[in-house]
């Protein structure tokens, strides 16, 4: 089936743009969405080094000049994303040019060490939904993320936690956000596992808050990417497929890797044909907004 991968970056896990390429070949993925990840320098964990190629001038894990460096090789097999740091105050300016100057149609991947409901960064929420572009955020549970050292720092935490994410969907309800990362899908569950395990096991528990979320706020989608969401997917398939039949058009196929795993477990779930089309394309068709005219 055809496919677009919502959660992908570039010049990442040993992929430069020939083998990326080839593994989306390899894969029958048709596009992706290639996101940036621009942040401070103390604010990621330097056990990830292994993983990014720091950029051209190292400051950040996945600068958004690299993703541009793909698109204009591919043009058609990539969609560009873009975050600036909501914190700066040139944010929304950078968001514009990156819309109207390089056809940015996302913006993610926001992976911050704020809480997502920081006037500046609800200030650049709305902007993007204004413009139409969906928000993908990364959030980790300081609980969930504690490295038992002072030093460079006690947890990595993102995001705040799922509390935050409803007061952002409150407060943007024309934005549309993709909701990611171990502080994000640890709440498929009605328990409190993920407020100390990144990847909590065991039976789903249901009317967990992700759940309560996509009932209450139509702008909130699940990026399916990473062992975050394989993993909270796997923990009761039969809840899963419930949740994904209710709400069928909230699911993203995404990666953030390279392999075909989430493909692989969606396809035991005997989905329909049209629900299976939603999740591996459609719906991240419809959250992508037309390219900006130059």
């Amino acid at each position: 089936m055809y496919k677009i991968d919502a959660h992908n970056h570039a010049d990442y896990h040993g992929r430069n743009f020939e083998r990326h390429k080839a593994d989306m070949d390899e894969k029958g993925i048709a596009k992706t969405w290639l996101l940036s990840w621009e942040c401070p320098a103390d604010e990621w964990d330097p056990n990830t080094i292994f993983a990014f190629s720091l950029g051209k001038d190292g400051t950040s894990p996945v600068p958004f000049m690299q993703c541009w460096e793909y698109k204009q090789k591919a043009p058609d097999r990539f969609i560009l994303g873009y975050a600036p740091d909501p914190r700066k105050p040139d944010a929304i300016q950078k968001m514009r040019a990156a819309i109207h100057t390089y056809q940015v149609q996302v913006c993610g991947e926001v992976k911050l060490r704020m809480m997502y409901d920081n006037p500046d960064a609800i200030a650049l929420f709305r902007f993007c939904g204004e413009n139409g572009l969906p928000v993908t955020l990364h959030f980790d549970n300081d609980g969930a993320q504690q490295t038992g050292r002072e030093f460079p720092r006690r947890s990595w935490w993102y995001g705040g936690d799922i509390d935050t994410l409803e007061r952002v969907l409150k407060l943007c309800p024309e934005t549309n956000f993709l909701g990611h990362a171990p502080g994000f899908w640890c709440h498929i569950s009605d328990d409190t596992l993920g407020l100390t395990q990144a990847y909590p096991k065991g039976p789903v528990i249901p009317g967990g808050r992700i759940e309560k979320l996509l009932e209450r706020y139509p702008n909130l989608y699940c990026d399916c990417s990473a062992g975050s969401c394989l993993n909270a997917l796997k923990r009761d398939p039969d809840y899963t497929k419930k949740l994904i039949l209710t709400y069928p058009e909230r699911f993203v196929y995404a990666r953030d890797y390279f392999d075909d795993n989430l493909s692989q477990f969606i396809d035991t779930l005997d989905l329909p044909e049209d629900v299976l089309a939603r999740f591996y394309y459609k719906n991240a068709e419809n959250l992508t907004p037309p390219v900006a005219a130059v």
